[in-house]
This record gives C-alpha cells, sequence and structure tokens, in this order.
C-alpha cells in the first residue's frame, strides 16, 4: 500500500514510475502533481485509490490512459507508467513482466533504416533519409532543417500509416516527391500499447490462475457431495459456490469493459498517446515556420504558403489507424470470454448437482412419509385393538364372563390375527397405490 506524508497541507504518494527505457523508482508525488503531470481530473485519480472500491475501467484521456484492472491501478503515458499499489506481490511480479517486455524489445528492434527506409527527393538532387521511427514521434525528425515546402511531406510522414502503397506527396514545385516503397515496415508497439497490453495480460493472468484454481477445488467437492451428503460437504460446496459468484462477476466486468472499448472507436483513438505528442510537435513546427515563412518570404510565394498551410491542417486531422488496437483489444477480449465461459460450465455443474441433490432429497422425504404411513396404519389398528379390549375390560355383565376360561383365550389370539392381517393388507394396498400412481 502506498504510503501518506503530510507536508503541511500537501499528501504524498509514493509512486513507482517505470520509465520507457524499462528503468524503475519510487517517487513520491502530490495529487496536483500528478494532475499536472498526467492531465488527469480528480475523479480519475480516486479510482485509482487502492481504499476505494472502484469496478474495472480502461479509461483514455488527453494525455494519459488510467487502468485500473484487478489488482492493476495504473497510470500510463506516452514516456511511462506510474503504479500506486506497488507493494502488491501480483503487481511485483506485473512490473517485472513489463520490464521484461521493454527491455526485449529495445534490444530486439529492428534499424527502420534497413527495414522500411525511404528517400526524398526534392527539385535541387538531394537526398532526404526518413524512417518508420518518424510515425512514432522519435527524436530522429531533424526540425532544425524544416522549410516551408517540406513541411508538408513531413506531416504525412507523421500520419500516413507504414503500410501505404508507393505515392507521391507533392510539396513546392514540380519536382519535388517523396517515393515511398511498396513494401511495409514492421509497426513497433507504442510505449502505451506496451504497458496497456502488459496490464491486460496481468489481470487475465490472474483471473485464469484463480478459475483453474476453483476448478480444482470445485469438481471434486461437487462429487464428493453426490456421493455423501453431509453438513460438512454442503458447507463446502456453499463457499465454493460464493466464489464462483464473486469471481464470475469480476471476469465479466472486464469482458464489458474491454467490450465497451471495441465497441467505442473513439475511446480507442484517445489512447493513441505517442501519436498525438507528435501531432502537438508538428503543430507547434509548423507555427514556428509559418511565422518563420511570414517574415523572410518574398511576396509571390504567399500563395504555395498558403496552399501548404491548407495541406498541413488537413493531415493534421488524420485520425490513426485503430486495427492494431483494436487486435490487441480483442485478443483479451477473446481470453476473458474464454475464462467466463468455464465460470459458466462451473456453475451449470453446480446448478445441476444442486438438482441432483434436491431430487435425492426429495426420494429420501418420500420414503420417510411412505413409513410414516406405514406406522400411521399400524397404529390404527393396534387402537382398534385396544378398543375391543377396553369393551371387554368394562364393569357389565354379560353372559360372555360367566363361560369357561377357553373361551377367553379364543377371544384374545383371534383380536391379535385379525389386527396382523389388517396391517399386513393396508400395506399391501398403499404399495398398490403407490406403483400405480404415474
Amino acid at each position: 500500500m502506498a504510503t501518506k506524508l503530510k507536508k503541511g497541507m500537501l499528501v504524498v504518494r509514493a509512486w513507482l514510475v517505470i520509465s520507457e527505457s524499462g528503468e524503475s523508482f519510487i517517487e513520491e508525488i502530490g495529487k496536483q502533481s500528478i494532475m499536472k503531470r498526467t492531465g488527469l481530473p480528480a475523479r480519475d485519480l480516486r479510482a485509482l485509490d487502492p481504499v476505494l472500491s472502484y469496478p474495472s475501467s480502461i479509461l483514455g484521456r488527453d494525455r494519459a490512459i488510467v487502468v485500473n484492472l484487478e489488482h492493476i491501478r495504473a497510470i500510463i503515458t506516452a514516456k511511462e507508467v506510474l503504479l500506486i499499489n506497488f507493494n502488491n506481490p501480483l503487481v511485483a511480479q506485473f512490473v517485472q513482466d513489463l520490464q521484461h517486455r521493454i527491455v526485449f524489445d529495445n534490444t530486439n528492434v529492428i534499424p527502420p533504416q534497413q527495414v522500411c527506409g525511404f528517400k526524398a527527393t526534392d527539385h535541387s538532387g538531394s537526398e532526404m533519409e526518413e524512417t518508420a521511427g518518424a510515425t512514432w514521434g522519435s527524436s530522429s525528425l531533424n526540425t532544425h532543417h524544416l522549410s516551408a515546402k517540406n513541411l508538408t511531406k513531413r506531416r504525412a510522414l507523421t500520419y500516413n500509416s507504414v503500410d501505404m502503397k508507393n505515392q507521391e506527396i507533392e510539396g513546392e514545385g514540380a519536382n519535388s516527391t517523396i517515393n515511398v516503397p511498396v513494401a511495409a515496415c514492421p509497426k513497433v508497439l507504442p510505449f502505451e500499447f506496451k504497458a496497456l497490453e502488459a496490464c491486460l495480460e496481468s489481470a487475465c493472468r490472474c483471473l485464469e490462475s484463480e478459475t483453474r484454481t476453483l476448478e480444482e477445488e470445485a469438481y471434486p467437492a461437487l462429487d464428493e457431495l453426490t456421493s455423501k451428503i453431509s453438513t460438512l460437504n454442503l458447507e463446502h460446496v456453499r463457499q465454493i459456490k460464493s466464489r464462483l459468484v464473486a469471481l464470475s462477476g469480476r471476469v465479466q466486468k472486464v469482458r464489458d469493459e474491454l467490450e465497451h472499448l471495441l465497441d467505442d472507436d473513439n475511446d480507442m483513438e484517445e489512447m493513441y498517446l505517442t501519436e498525438k505528442v507528435a501531432a502537438r510537435a508538428v503543430d507547434q513546427i509548423s507555427t514556428t515556420e509559418e511565422v518563420y515563412v511570414g517574415k523572410h518570404e518574398v511576396d509571390d510565394e504567399s500563395v504555395d504558403d498558403h496552399k501548404t498551410g491548407d495541406c498541413s491542417e488537413i493531415n493534421t486531422s488524420v485520425e490513426p489507424d485503430i486495427e492494431e488496437l483494436e487486435m490487441l483489444l480483442e485478443a483479451y477480449f477473446a481470453q476473458t470470454d474464454g475464462i467466463l465461459q468455464k465460470l459458466s460450465d462451473m456453475s451449470e455443474y453446480v446448478d445441476d448437482t444442486e438438482d441432483f441433490i434436491n431430487i435425492m432429497l426429495d426420494d429420501k422425504q418420500n420414503q420417510l412419509l411412505q413409513t410414516g404411513v406405514i406406522l400411521s396404519a399400524a397404529n390404527m389398528i393396534l387402537n382398534a385393538g385396544i378398543v375391543i379390549v377396553g369393551l371387554f375390560g368394562m364393569n357389565i355383565h354379560i353372559e360372555l364372563f360367566d363361560g369357561k376360561p377357553i373361551q377367553f383365550w379364543e377371544t384374545a389370539p383371534a383380536i391379535l390375527i385379525k389386527a396382523q392381517w389388517s396391517h399386513v393388507l393396508l400395506v399391501h394396498q398403499l404399495k398398490a397405490t403407490n406403483g400405480r400412481t404415474p
């Protein structure tokens, strides 16, 4: 749990910061500093408070992505990841995975000049090397020698897809063209998507592990309950069902959040932080160049400058291609859907076991009712014999009492035999009636 340190009126929390190079360090940052650093409102920061309980959510903002998935409570920017509950063992594992992912990508990346570099040739015959790294706004862009005539080219390089075919982007003059090769270069995921993928993978791995553990415990317990109904087994199954309902709700929330993102293209566009940073840099360069051109260009070039500005505005409004993010989210949506299906199958198995137990209990109840009816019939016949005995025990004078003793021994066994036969006939009649009942 992140610690809180009060310095006057300022509350400072300890955050674990992971940079885009994979380095991590703990930094104490105040709430206002976080809001200024990430551009997030206070309500988004409350969703990351470990003390509060908020549903799973992935929020795309102008300069950051807020991730609240299971044990992951993070703020992702284009350059770093901030974690608040870094003392959690599951979060520690997530940090290691993220650092390993970043280091692996950084050490195994292919230089873009060798894969999909292309040359831009202007009317003077000079060649200008450009790489796919410019797509993500890398520092390799040479911003010190931009001119108004190649500003449009730079905008197109920033926003066009790396899978573009051969095309010509015209700047000032008829001979100024950029030739792009047909071969597509492998696009490297931006930092925010690497971090988002690590968050989704960690959350899905946690849910998958809990589901597997619950499966290993639930199915044997349910089978044991069907073979032997006892208070201990019933209590064990009740606890398993409670855990199953809670876990299903958590998985359903994650699945619904991914489905919501996949259904809304605008939310996915908001998550392209690196492209938005590159767009801001291009806009800033555009503003600087327009001021410079306005001061130094001659009057007869003002028309071409105006056209260049119009083309630049069109290019900066190009929406990012959300296909790669959509594919990333769809993969984990399918994984959460599979986990939810496992939990659904387990829930059906629990329901089937409950139905089977209820049938067994109903059968036991029917047997008890049948036994009760038999005992009631025996009691009725016994009471009939007692009535007859009571009649003979009355203090009245009848001729039977004046007879020989042999008459008593004839009467008493006859009553007992008739009572026994009456009981047997009644039980047989009940069984015959029960056998004919549909």
